[in-house]
């Protein structure tokens, strides 16, 4: 985690109110209509906005979550398809079962036992909300909000919150800007920037449910996985670190050379059974504080690729495991189980219980940062 020094005047000249500037027309190029994502939520106005490239790619980002709505890729051929999953209006979100789909997170990414943490003596209670813990920032997470949104340029999408003090538990006024690129490599890159009034605890991420084929078009299982990381952090049957950081030679859990996601998938190991497939936090081979490589993702039928970078020391893979045929999604296809993958670049789950782990503490004066790039080619 980077701490610089950066005003809140700044960061405040940043915001803008949802929906000032550019948003989609009535219907973009990938069906999806505005009107459908315009709705009052908390007091503000979600809407839908459309950030597009010169290679044709067309992504749609709704100011409710910040979140990534759908994201067309190429195949070898130049076929596009829709290749996150989510809904055709802001509603499903906020109806659905899994409400993460495409979007940010925070304050806290991943879990914290028990939903407790303590900091300079001071015992924090975060709700409940994935049993016996909390679950990314708690119920009332930074997916469940309308971020301020404004559009820069037709690539570009500025989002900016004030998670007020004790929001969800968490200590301190927090001020968090989100920065949203599409270039013209097919990369999006994502930079998160957060200062607080108090000591607090922080953990942003990105939270796209991933399917190369298009989403809804089958399982994730044949998706050859790397992931540079000789190491990850074992779990207990409720997903919390046992504070082990275990290496992945001889284990499913080794991805340091591609590997189909499902190859290894059902084998008799503990941390499979403890995740219901993978849901694990990997330990990064990183070597200095800029961006890196993390994963890289192959569907070989179509030739898309997905390469993850970031400035992070972790990164969450989590296969789809508590997806199942009642998910509908846009244009009416199933969601099942494994049909999708999720790449959290990330601090440790947990961290703020475990002190062996990189501290996720942010103090007054200092700024949060962090870089994660989702980069997409296809190969021929």
């Amino acid at each position: 985690m980077k701490k610089t020094i950066l005003s809140l005047t700044a960061m405040l000249a940043l915001a803008c109110v949802a929906g000032c500037s550019q948003s989609a027309s009535e219907t973009t190029a990938s069906g999806l209509q505005r009107s459908k994502f315009q709705k009052q939520i908390g007091g503000k106005t979600s809407d839908l906005f459309v950030m597009k490239n010169n290679k044709g790619v067309e992504i749609c980002v709704t100011s409710y979550g910040a979140r990534i709505v759908s994201w067309f890729a190429p195949d070898r051929d130049g076929k596009m398809e829709d290749i996150v999953l989510g809904y055709d209006d802001v509603q499903g979100y906020i109806d659905s079962k899994e409400p993460y789909f495409g979007a940010a997170i925070g304050r806290y990414g991943n879990r914290i036992a028990k939903g407790k943490f303590t900091l300079d003596g001071v015992e924090c209670t975060i709700p409940i909300n994935n049993d016996p813990n909390a679950l990314h920032g708690g119920p009332g997470g930074f997916q469940s909000v309308v971020w301020d949104t404004r559009q820069i340029n037709p690539s570009t999408l500025e989002f900016h919150l004030h998670s007020k003090d004790g929001d969800q538990g968490f200590p301190g006024n927090l001020h968090v800007t989100m920065t949203y690129t599409l270039t013209d490599d097919n990369e999006v890159k994502i930079a998160y920037k957060a200062t607080t009034d108090k000591p607090t605890v922080i953990n942003l991420t990105h939270h796209s449910f991933f399917n190369l084929h298009g989403a809804g078009n089958g399982t994730v299982n044949d998706h050859l996985l790397m992931i540079d990381a000789d190491k990850y952090t074992p779990v207990t049957s409720v997903l919390i670190p046992t504070g082990e950081i275990a290496p992945v030679a001889g284990t499913p859990m080794d991805f340091r050379k591609p590997v189909a996601i499902g190859a290894r998938i059902e084998e008799s190991f503990e941390q499979l059974k403890n995740g219901q497939g993978y849901d694990h936090n990997w330990v990064l081979n990183r070597t200095g504080s800029g961006l890196q490589l993390a994963a890289r993702v192959v569907e070989p039928k179509s030739g898309r690729v997905l390469e993850v970078f970031t400035t992070e020391p972790g990164v969450q893979f989590y296969g789809g495991n508590f997806l199942d045929d009642t998910f509908k999604g846009k244009g009416g296809k199933t969601y099942g189980f494994r049909t999708a993958l999720c790449l959290e670049t990330q601090h440790f789950p947990d961290s703020p219980n475990w002190s062996e782990f990189p501290s996720t503490v942010l103090r007054p004066g200092e700024t949060y940062t962090h870089e994660c790039v989702y980069k997409f080619y296809a190969e021929k």
